[in-house]
């Protein structure tokens, strides 16, 4: 075993122990039956300082890489997808305070202090029928004579949204020309792209307190899977951005920043992360699914019948180039690697590998368990549940194709 694998089994005992992830693998089928948050989950991370992963040392935490924080992720969603997605939004609001501080930039290094005073941080981003995503908003942002702004708009898929005590949030300055909206595309951070035109006006980035008057959470979530991130719109009415907590005032459209890139890396290889753990896990039931039935004809297990075997191999080698981009990537991110343009290809491509993965997995898997894998209580149907929501992370695979054959024919 390398120095770095022997690291990862440190974290993970540490973190996540054996015995804490059957709990939560127990949990996962109740939550999902009972389409309920999970709170059990929470309590136990918290316990294990796991909400602190991003914090640095200077601030009191383990201050751990992007590289250590994706394998707990995978390690996580191997046994509880939706509480790996969740958490996901607090660990990508620290990661991306880490990440500019790795480049010198310690404008939002307040957050650290607050997570560990006990704050959760939630990501406010996904707006209905914004497919600008990150470069534009539907959100008003009106400014006050403070300093700060009031934020009126709807933020969807709003993870955490039991729980959370801080959003990060952007919204469009008001008197600011809005981008007009072209699609009903949700989700949240995508790449620049070099063929959309340019959005207009001024956005605000920074954070809001569960506190503050105005905000208003769904009670409507009831979805097809990934039920326990409980990830509700959140609705904004004239809700108060204190002028400290302002982070960014930058251009709306195509116009890189440190904080946008910080987001866009860590939601692309966190979410990556969720789906490479949903994949291994699909696989590791398909293989013992194989070797508990038995075939009438071959009179032999089927996992010593062809077709079953080769039909869990090809799943097998979608799913292995996933963890390895993972770890390459993430190491880079870390290592502060400057790929310039080819940032995106390798963000974007990692999360799209990855949720194809799962979903191939989850299939595959379930037809080598056979009938028993598609009842309501079986691990696999949940999986296989869950592994759709990988279709509805921005970008799509159709979206980000013109940046894919841009780099390769455009001038």
């Amino acid at each position: 075993m390398t120095d770095r694998e022997a690291r990862h089994a440190e974290l993970a005992q540490q973190y996540l122990p054996a015995e804490v992830l059957e709990r939560f693998r127990d949990r996962a089928g109740v939550c999902d039956r009972e389409n309920r948050f999970f709170d059990e989950d929470l309590d136990e991370l918290k316990a294990l300082g796991y909400l602190t992963l991003f914090v640095p040392a200077s601030h009191g935490g383990p201050g751990l890489s992007l590289h250590e924080v994706s394998r707990l992720q995978q390690r996580l969603a191997s046994a509880a997808p939706a509480t790996a997605l969740a958490i996901n939004m607090h660990l990508m609001c620290t990661g991306v305070v880490k990440a500019m501080n790795d480049r010198g930039d310690d404008s939002l290094n307040w957050v650290f202090d607050e997570v560990m005073a006990g704050e959760i941080f939630a990501f406010g981003i996904s707006e209905p029928s914004n497919d600008w995503v990150l470069q534009g908003s539907n959100t008003v942002a009106e400014p006050t004579a403070d300093g700060g702004y009031l934020l009126t708009g709807v933020k969807i898929f709003t993870s955490l949204s039991p729980v959370w005590t801080r959003l990060i949030v952007h919204g469009l300055v008001a008197g600011s020309q809005a981008p007009a909206a072209t699609g009903a595309t949700s989700g949240t951070p995508a790449p620049d792209s070099d063929t959309a035109d340019q959005a207009g006006g001024e956005l605000v980035y920074g954070f809001i307190a569960r506190n503050a008057p105005g905000i208003t959470v769904s009670e409507q979530w009831d979805v097809l899977g990934m039920r326990a991130s409980q990830s509700r719109a959140t609705i904004l009415d004239r809700v108060p951005m204190r002028p400290e907590h302002v982070s960014r005032r930058i251009p709306a459209g195509k116009h890189p920043d440190l904080l946008t890139f910080a987001i866009t890396s860590n939601f692309q290889l966190l979410i990556a992360s969720v789906y490479a753990g949903v994949a291994a896990r699909a696989l590791e039931l398909g293989a013992a699914g194989l070797h508990k039935r038995k075939s009438a004809k071959s009179g032999t297990a089927f996992a010593e019948v062809p077709e079953a075997r080769v039909r869990l191999a090809d799943a097998h080698l979608d799913y292995l180039g996933v963890p390895a981009m993972l770890d390459a990537y993430t190491r880079d991110f870390d290592d502060l690697v400057d790929h310039g343009a080819g940032w995106p290809l390798r963000l974007v491509g990692a999360r799209i590998k990855a949720s194809d993965a799962a979903r191939r997995a989850a299939e595959t898997a379930l037809m080598c368990t056979g009938g028993s894998g598609f009842d309501n209580s079986h691990e696999l149907s949940r999986l296989y549940r869950d592994a759709t929501a990988g279709l509805f992370h921005p970008p799509s695979a159709d979206a980000a194709r013109p940046m894919y054959a841009a780099a390769l024919l455009d001038d």
